[in-house]
């Protein structure tokens, strides 16, 4: 009997092993998937983490420059750590890591770049997983809807990767389809990660960063159903429906479930692509100028943000038909709307720094949760040292220095910059993600901080303002001075431009004669 039961319990550990290679080899089975992998791997890497920083700073005095050396070294180790377990645990691990890696201000240098790469090294669903996502959700089989679909996809993301194909009825169109795995795990690896940052607060009180699991566990699942996306896409591309250089593609809803969007195919180049822009003749100061009077737009004026323009989201091309330069914004799962308390004072807070009224400045930061942290909250808004918001932003640009002083200030104080984002409305959260990706842009351009762009802010803000002001006003009387007001104001801000255009003209004029001057006149 007991020779028996040996022998089953021998055939069928054969048998499962058997099975367990089958199925490991043919990628239907991945040990990353199973949760005491996933949790194990992450408390290990957080221990790991946590204990480089508690013992390598021990012995050195505390602002020294073997300190800040050490410091560096500590922080690049520890942010390959956390880089290699966003990429082995995938999924929710590879978006909050790609949030971090966009917060090039706020996070230590170390961190912003190492992290960086998560955007280009996300997974990839097999071709048997994506035809199972279509198959439960459509209905159908892949042969049965398109007359070709592309196995190798355009991009993948965290949550999602998207194919180029053909529909029955000759459209091109991009499929997304979400990664099979990602929408069970999603909740359990926040409750991890809350987990993981309440036990390191433990360790460094000045750790704050419960923050970035809150914003987590409230935008995932906003973003993990593609019918909101759908829904995004329709209502901003309604919204900015006078900007002709943006193209939102379409979406087909007839072929569009939570885990599969069907959109409009639309081509392009990197929004951060300077060599393409050239061989196409695209003027990068036109495409720097649409992406801030587009986003002013979103935020000042209709409050209604698109949160993660980083480049493989923002497309630039020659519009068909028009041959004019075009934006295409890609991607529309993570929005912030914007309450009206909020976006009024946001405002009036870069209405101050603009025109460098401090005071101001010192008001609408506390107003929106800055308290006595008020300088570094301008610093970390406008990506300006504090001598440059007083002396005013819009008055010189960023120099390399001072963008080197702004980066290392971000190591510097980093338990008050995470304490400033854990006390500021959750709102602003995103906005500082926003205004990162963008001046990211900006830098690849080489188009930052120009006098126009916040020239162009300011006029949202004046608009903004003034519609706020006339909604709330019941006598015409007042609604009128209102108006007038307001078309003072913009007229007083085109003056400024054509003052500033007519200095720039003059300057050139001055540097083309005194290099005539310089150079022999051959006759």
């Amino acid at each position: 009997m007991a020779r028996k039961v040996l022998k089953l319990a021998s055939w069928t550990g054969a048998a499962l092993a058997a099975s367990g290679f089958y199925l490991y080899s043919n990628k239907y089975l991945d040990p990353n998937d199973f949760g005491a992998v996933r949790v194990g791997r992450a408390v290990a890497t957080t221990a790991v983490i946590s204990y480089d920083y508690l013992t390598s700073l021990r012995s050195v005095p505390y602002g020294s420059e073997e300190y800040l050396q050490l410091r560096s070294k500590v922080h690049l180790r520890s942010a390959r750590r956390l880089c290699e377990l966003c990429c082995a645990n995938r999924g929710t691990f590879i978006k909050v890591g790609q949030h971090l890696g966009a917060l090039d201000y706020l996070l230590p240098e170390e961190y912003t770049s190492t992290l960086k790469v998560l955007h280009s090294q996300a997974p990839q669903s097999s071709m048997h997983e994506v035809r199972q996502v279509i198959r439960e959700d459509l209905g159908k089989e892949i042969h049965d809807l398109f007359v070709s679909f592309d196995d190798t996809p355009l991009g993948a993301a965290s949550l999602a990767q998207v194919h180029k194909a053909v529909l029955r009825d000759g459209r091109t169109v991009a499929v997304k389809v979400q990664h099979p795995k990602v929408q069970s795990q999603s909740s359990k690896d926040i409750l991890l990660m809350e987990v993981l940052v309440l036990a390191v607060k433990q360790l460094f009180p000045e750790f704050e960063f419960l923050w970035l699991v809150d914003e987590a566990k409230k935008n995932l699942p906003l973003e993990l159903d593609f019918r909101n996306e759908g829904r995004n896409a329709e209502k901003v591309a309604q919204m900015l429906k006078d900007f002709d250089f943006l193209k939102v593609p379409r979406i087909y809803w007839e072929l569009s479930t939570k885990r599969v969007l069907l959109m409009e195919f639309v081509d392009g180049g990197q929004v951060n692509d300077r060599d393409y822009m050239e061989r196409n003749n695209i003027d990068v100061n036109e495409i720097s100028r649409h992406l801030g009077k587009m986003y002013s737009e979103m935020i000042f004026v209709n409050g209604f943000v698109h949160c993660d323009p980083h480049p493989g989201n923002v497309l630039v091309r020659k519009c068909p038909g028009t041959g004019k330069a075009e934006v295409v914004l890609l991607d529309h799962g993570l929005y912030q709307v914007l309450t009206d308390e909020f976006r009024l004072d946001y405002c009036r807070l870069w209405q101050s720094l603009i025109w460098t009224d401090m005071e101001k400045v010192k008001k609408y930061s506390q107003r929106l949760g800055a308290g006595d942290l008020y300088p570094l909250f301008a610093c970390m808004l406008t990506a300006r040292s504090w001598d440059s918001v007083n002396r005013g932003i819009g008055q010189a640009p960023v120099t390399a220095t001072e963008d080197a002083e702004i980066r290392n200030n971000a190591a510097n104080y980093l338990p008050q910059i995470s304490q400033l984002l854990n006390h500021v409305p959750r709102q602003m959260l995103l906005l500082f993600k926003t205004n990162d990706l963008l001046r990211g842009i900006e830098a690849a351009l080489g188009t930052r901080a120009s006098a126009s762009s916040f020239l162009n802010m300011a006029r949202c803000c004046i608009r903004a303002l003034a519609a706020h002001k006339k909604k709330n006003s019941r006598s015409l009387f007042r609604r009128t001075q209102i108006s007038f007001r307001e078309a003072f104001n913009l007229w007083q801000i085109d003056i400024h431009e054509l003052i500033l255009r007519v200095k720039g003209l003059r300057l050139a004029s001055w540097v083309l004669a005194l290099l005539c001057r310089m150079l022999p006149t051959s006759y």
